[in-house]
């Protein structure tokens, strides 16, 4: 349905409240509109719920950061005292999660669970929860953010890829015909004056590009760019999608042999080899892709096992640095599905690339659900892109596929 002002109102007051600190945390903001979110529909994780769907589960992870501000790790330049100001100050929308585009991720979280239907018990209170982050205000006062001295570069490209696919996922719910097309398309509204903002941002950066960048964490281009292209397609953006094809063509088309037994580095969450040929099949035809992928992973089995990729180990959940490898096996997971998606249906690979992603996908959702929250804060939005088959655009799998 679409929320009136005064019912969106009511929902919104109902679940804020005054924040209470938690042990070990910093003294709750007095700053009027920031608040902890309360539990309204019960709490999947709760061991007295029987059966905990996923999607229940990674809805409450993001229901309970998105407005969770602190601990906060901030990448924020100070130009003068002006600048000495808490996280929900700065960035009056995308605050919790820890870091802003945990948050920005856990918005979309929110967003595809509300807008495919897929957890009905709690979309009033993800629709409060959207409402009150999009208001008007807060995105002026993101626009403002980023529109600050020395700021271009701010959460480039990672934190740009995921706000753009936000509101890709808007816009492609406001393509549809029913009561939450309408609500979409009021958020989107809302978000487009940082949409323009961060597009513009992207545009002025990517010529400037000289070389990939092949880093296993935020700053990788290959993971950004595969997402930059997903936005320009549903957006009609076609300056974007050239800018990007052109400079994904320039950096991998004559990659070769990509040196899969480097992977991974202690702390990577994105393969440096696999988002680069996940990001290659959104630029060329099965015929092209099929032949590059021999070229650039020509390790691929033939047989359809799944264990030629070994899946990532954790030994410390606690710790937020090599808690990242969890999020490696999610993301590895869409990868080689994306993959599989752009080859021919007869190609001899596919089996193999998709058992394989079945072994990482599975071990990466067992880790979703730790009660350490330098993972739990952001590794349900690598569940959900992976579960939902975000990054191949069909419907979500499943759970015991």
């Amino acid at each position: 349905m679409v929320y009136g002002r005064a019912t969106i109102a009511l929902m919104v007051a109902t679940l804020a409240g005054c924040s209470v600190a938690e042990k070990d945390e910093a003294p709750p903001s007095q700053e009027q509109g920031v608040f902890e979110r309360k539990n309204i529909a019960p709490d999947p994780a709760e061991d007295t719920l029987e059966p905990r769907r996923a999607e229940q589960a990674y809805a409450r992870i993001a229901l309970n950061c998105i407005n969770k501000q602190y601990p906060n790790k901030i990448s924020h330049v100070l130009d003068s005292a002006a600048d000495v100001a808490e996280p929900a100050k700065l960035t009056p929308a995308f605050y919790g999660c820890f870091d802003w585009h945990s948050a920005v991720h856990g918005h979309w979280l929110l967003t595809r669970l509300w807008g495919q239907d897929l957890v009905p018990e709690m979309e009033d209170e993800i629709a409060a929860a959207l409402a009150s982050s999009f208001a008007q205000d807060k995105i002026a006062g993101e626009v403002a953010y980023f529109q600050g001295a020395d700021r271009k570069s701010f959460e480039r490209p990672y934190g740009l890829a995921w706000f753009l696919q936000l509101t890709a996922e808007l816009r492609e719910i406001s393509a549809g015909g029913d009561d939450k097309a309408e609500q979409a398309k009021a958020w989107l509204a809302q978000l487009e004056p940082l949409e323009a903002q961060i597009t513009s941002n992207i545009k002025d950066w990517l010529p400037k590009l000289a070389y990939p960048i092949r880093l296993g964490t935020h700053n990788q281009s290959a993971f950004a760019f595969g997402l930059f292209l997903d936005w320009a397609e549903r957006s009609g953006d076609t300056e974007m999608t050239a800018l990007v094809r052109d400079k994904s063509l320039k950096f991998h088309e004559k990659d070769k042999d990509c040196p899969m037994a480097y992977e991974p580095s202690g702390e990577d969450f994105l393969s440096s080899c696999l988002m680069v040929a996940d990001l290659m099949r959104r630029v060329m035809d099965e015929k092209q892709y099929a032949v590059w992928l021999s070229g650039f992973l020509p390790e691929i089995p033939t047989d359809g096992s799944g264990d030629w990729l070994a899946v990532g180990v954790v030994n410390d959940p606690a710790d937020g640095k090599l808690v990242h490898l969890d999020g490696l096996n999610l993301s590895r997971a869409w990868a080689l599905e994306g993959m599989a998606s752009g080859l021919p249906a007869t190609d001899s690979r596919r089996a193999s690339l998709l058992a394989s992603a079945k072994l990482h996908g599975n071990s990466g959702e067992k880790a979703v659900r730790t009660p350490h929250y330098s993972g739990s804060h952001w590794l349900a939005s690598f569940a959900t892109y992976w579960r939902t088959r975000r990054g191949i655009g069909v419907t979500s799998r499943n759970p015991d596929s």
